[in-house]
């Protein structure tokens, strides 16, 4: 995506109150659906960071809210801004108490930027830092109209409003595009690799190693990567951002070398406390570029016949087949564990390794298609941060 340049400082900037250029919507309805409303919005309808609204209620299944939205008013949730929750509707309807409707006041704002500038790190900063209560904090209106910002000149809120929306609809094109590209990736994956009639068990052809533990005293700034059960991401490849990664120092390389994992290895988590979130059996393949140490409760397949490729076992595990068999094997109460004897019983086609490795080969490419589209919407999203940038408080602050 090109780069976007942030609107430079003008003599057309002026820094503003929240409250001189925006107000509350006061309008209410007794009663909505005499009015002829038929939706409403409660803060679970607005989704973190995303300014269109997909979800909403009837209604006619009963609901108390009075306050009245209209198409392009700004939703915002002043109930734990934290979740900066901000949204614009294309419809009418009524909404939770817990969210503002915010208008531009006067002709000064163009209703198209708003919604933009509620979505700024200092608008967020501000409403935090200003909510009251433990629980269920809240920000109030005095405290958001006081909150200051830079407002460009008509022409510039103008381009800097296209510029924000181009961004916005890139990056909603690209999230369908990832949520597309998943379900199908999913679908061939279950596809390809459905028994047929001729099966096996991975016990057959494999078995399980499992890990160790490492002290948390022993972790350090350098040293041998530690694989932890945080580190297996929910697409089957290895996380290791920053507040997810785990050393212990170089002797374990030694002392542990029968638990140091490769790339090519395939991993699975072996417990959970939820069953809910795919967490449960959630398999991997280790491509950490650099070698890693096996932790415990998590478990690691080796000793391959020579009719089974590595590669393969990993999709085989990636299927909504395998998810289903996982969450039914376990045991325990409040803690869920696999074990191995519920593993090898798990059946998977026969095929030659030719085939196999095709099947690898075609799943490859779509997971790439997958990252690539995400890389994308990263970078559209950083084109919207650097935008949201120019309205920050002291944009225009050479021009006071």
């Amino acid at each position: 995506m090109p780069e976007v340049a942030t609107p430079k400082k003008s003599s057309g900037w002026t820094t503003v109150a929240f409250g001189d250029v925006v107000q509350l919507s006061k309008e209410r309805s007794s009663d909505p659906e005499a009015d002829g409303y038929e939706r409403y919005i409660g803060l679970e309808h607005i989704d973190p960071g995303e300014l269109r609204v997909r979800r909403w209620g009837d209604i006619a299944d009963g609901v108390t809210f009075t306050n009245v939205f209209k198409p392009g008013q700004v939703l915002f949730g002043k109930r734990r801004a934290y979740q900066r929750k901000v949204a614009v509707a294309d419809f009418s309807g009524v909404c939770s108490g817990d969210i503002y409707v915010l208008e531009p006041k006067g002709d000064a704002l163009l209703p198209e930027l708003l919604p933009f500038i509620c979505q700024t790190d200092a608008f967020f900063e501000h409403a935090v830092g200003t909510s009251a209560g433990s629980l269920s904090p809240r920000t109030n209106w005095k405290s958001l109209a006081a909150f200051e910002f830079a407002l460009p000149s008509l022409g510039e809120q103008e381009r800097l409003a296209s510029a924000l929306r181009a961004a916005d609809k890139t990056i909603e094109t690209l999230q369908e595009l990832v949520v597309t590209t998943e379900t199908l990736r999913q679908s061939l994956i279950n596809e390809l690799t459905q028994p047929g009639s001729e099966t096996t068990t991975v016990g057959d052809h494999c078995k399980m190693q499992n890990g160790r533990p490492f002290p948390g005293d022993d972790y350090c700034e350098d040293g041998v990567l530690l694989l932890r059960p945080g580190n297996l991401g929910s697409r089957g490849y290895l996380d290791w951002s920053p507040d997810k990664t785990k050393r212990v120092p170089e002797h374990y390389m030694a002392e542990a070398e029968d638990f140091v994992l490769s790339d090519g290895d395939v991993i699975i988590n072996l417990t959970a406390q939820s069953l809910e979130d795919g967490f449960m059996g959630r398999v991997c393949l280790v491509t950490s570029g650099e070698p890693c140490l096996l932790n415990q409760r998590i478990g690691c397949f080796r000793d391959f016949s020579s009719e089974l490729v590595p590669e393969f076992l990993y999709r085989c595990l990636q299927s909504s087949r395998f998810q289903k068999h996982a969450v039914s094997m376990c045991e325990g109460s409040k803690i869920k564990h696999l074990f191995w004897e519920h593993l090898e019983r798990f059946e998977i086609p026969v095929m030659d390794g030719n085939r196999q490795r095709d099947i690898c080969e075609q799943l490859r490419c779509v997971d790439e298609q997958l990252f690539q589209s995400e890389s994308r919407m990263c970078e559209a999203r950083h084109v919207k941060e650097h935008l949201l940038v120019a309205t920050a408080p002291d944009a225009g602050e050479d021009d006071r």
